[in-house]
This record gives structure tokens, sequence and C-alpha cells, in this order.
């Protein structure tokens, strides 16, 4: 394992994004993603680009991928089995997923806790990914054909997480989705700190519509309060959009906002 640093230095502008993932030592100061998978070289994928790809480089975060097969068992590095009990597919071995886990978690410190990409997880939202931003890292398992062994979810106190009711082939690009939200909200990524404070989901309410120049385009005009300069009536307009937004179309956060509101 590399050796930790307490400073951070920026990486060479050539290299390219898979390369970011090991130019750079561990820095004990850094919030860290250790993903479990069998396809790393999925990795950095889209958390190389834009915002999150310019942290990366920066060394705001860092990316470390953990290949399964090299912890495979036998000649062919089995990393799967059929199911005990029978039925279709195959499973994920616990002394497989084991060791992955050790390892990946060797350099752990901190609170870090550790996730299995499952669609019979707690569903992803955005509290969740500002409680993982206030961790010192985190490390995802991502699942392939019929799941893990469940012995390696109790033994190591696993949270399972879901994107949604539906099923993909495999964790890793709902992994790419968690560590993307969650980035995001690491100080010194966004532009502008006010806007993770002003978008969907900050106070339990969809983000209110959005406007730039032209001020009339194809005969849709900008709504005239956003043009009065009248920051007080701007701000009461965006709330009741927002409000009004989160009513019409997500009747369950509306119920749980309105809850917390002391409005129902």
């Amino acid at each position: 394992m590399p050796a930790r640093s307490h400073g951070r230095q920026k990486v060479t502008p050539s290299l390219k994004p898979r390369e970011l993932m090991q130019a750079t030592p561990d820095y004990a100061d850094v919030w860290q993603a250790r993903v479990i998978t069998l396809f790393p070289e999925l990795f950095p994928g889209v958390l190389g680009a834009s915002l999150t790809g310019k942290a990366l480089h920066d060394g705001t975060w860092q990316l470390h991928t953990h290949d399964l097969r090299s912890f495979g068992i036998g000649k062919h590095r089995n990393v799967d089995d059929t199911p005990a009990g029978g039925g279709a597919g195959m499973v994920m071995r616990a002394d497989v997923v084991g060791p992955a886990i050790e390892a990946a978690q060797s350099s752990a410190h901190g609170r870090w806790p550790i996730l299995y990409m499952s669609p019979r997880g707690r569903r992803f939202d955005q509290a969740m990914a500002r409680d993982l931003a206030d961790c010192t890292g985190v490390t995802m398992l991502c699942g392939r054909f019929e799941g893990v062994d469940e012995r390696v979810i109790d033994h190591y106190g696993i949270t399972e997480v879901s994107l949604g009711d539906f099923v993909m082939t495999g964790g890793e690009l709902a992994a790419q989705a968690m560590i993307d939200a969650t980035v995001r909200l690491l100080p010194g990524v966004l532009g502008n700190a006010d806007s993770a404070v002003e978008e969907s989901h900050s106070e339990g309410l969809l983000e209110h519509p959005q406007y730039t120049r032209p001020a009339n385009w194809q005969g849709h005009e900008i709504p005239p309060v956003l043009m009065s300069g009248n920051h007080a009536e701007i701000a009461k307009w965006r709330r009741a959009q927002a409000q009004q937004l989160t009513r019409k179309r997500r009747p369950d956060m509306w119920q749980a906002h309105a809850k917390d509101d002391g409005q129902v």
C-alpha cells in the first residue's frame, strides 16, 4: 500500500483519467472511494470528467479500484459458485469477496462504511449522499450474477443500497452515480457552494424552474418577477414554484416535507 501523505500535490496535467487513480499516494486527509469490482477498467468512467474529474485531478478526493478477480480461487480465479439449495445463476463466493473487502478496508480510517450495490437495498437519496460526504471514505462492493453470499454482508455489517426499484447487470453504474452525488458535496468541488443549498432535494423539495438569456425565446418569456431585481419577491416565487412542482410530481416527497414543516 502506498505511504500516506498529509500534504496534497497536483497531479501532472497530462495524466489520463484512469491514471489519476494510481498516480498519487494515499492522503490521510482526503475523502476516498474504494470500489471492489470485476471490471476495474470501467473506472473512473464519468467520474473522470467535469467537476468530479477536476477534483480527482486536484487531489480533492481519491478513487481506487480492487479487482475482485485477483482474489479468485484456483487456476482460473473463480469468484462465484452455484447457489446453495439450487436455483438459477451464480453467487459471488464469501472466500473471495471477504479478502477483497479486507484489502480495501486496510486503508480505512475514521468513519468509513461499506456499501453493497443491491436492488433490495435502502434507496439512495440526497440525505445519504450528505452523510457519505461527512465520512472519511467509503468502500463499495459491486455485485454481479445473483449477488453475494449473505454471510459476507452479515460478517462485515455491510449496508445494501439501491438506486431504485429496478435491476441492473452489475453495480458499477450505481456506484459511479452514488460517488458523483457524494463528491460534488465535498468542500471546494462545486464552484458555487450555494448551488448545493438551492438544488433539488436540499430542503426536501424539488428545485424551482431556472431561466437565462434571451429574455424572450420562441415567444416564451422569462417570468417578470425574475427580472424585477426584488430579491425578496424572487425568493418567495421560487419557494412557491418548488412547492408546486414537488406537490405535483412527487407527492411522496411533498407529504414528508409538509409533515416536517408542520402542515399535516
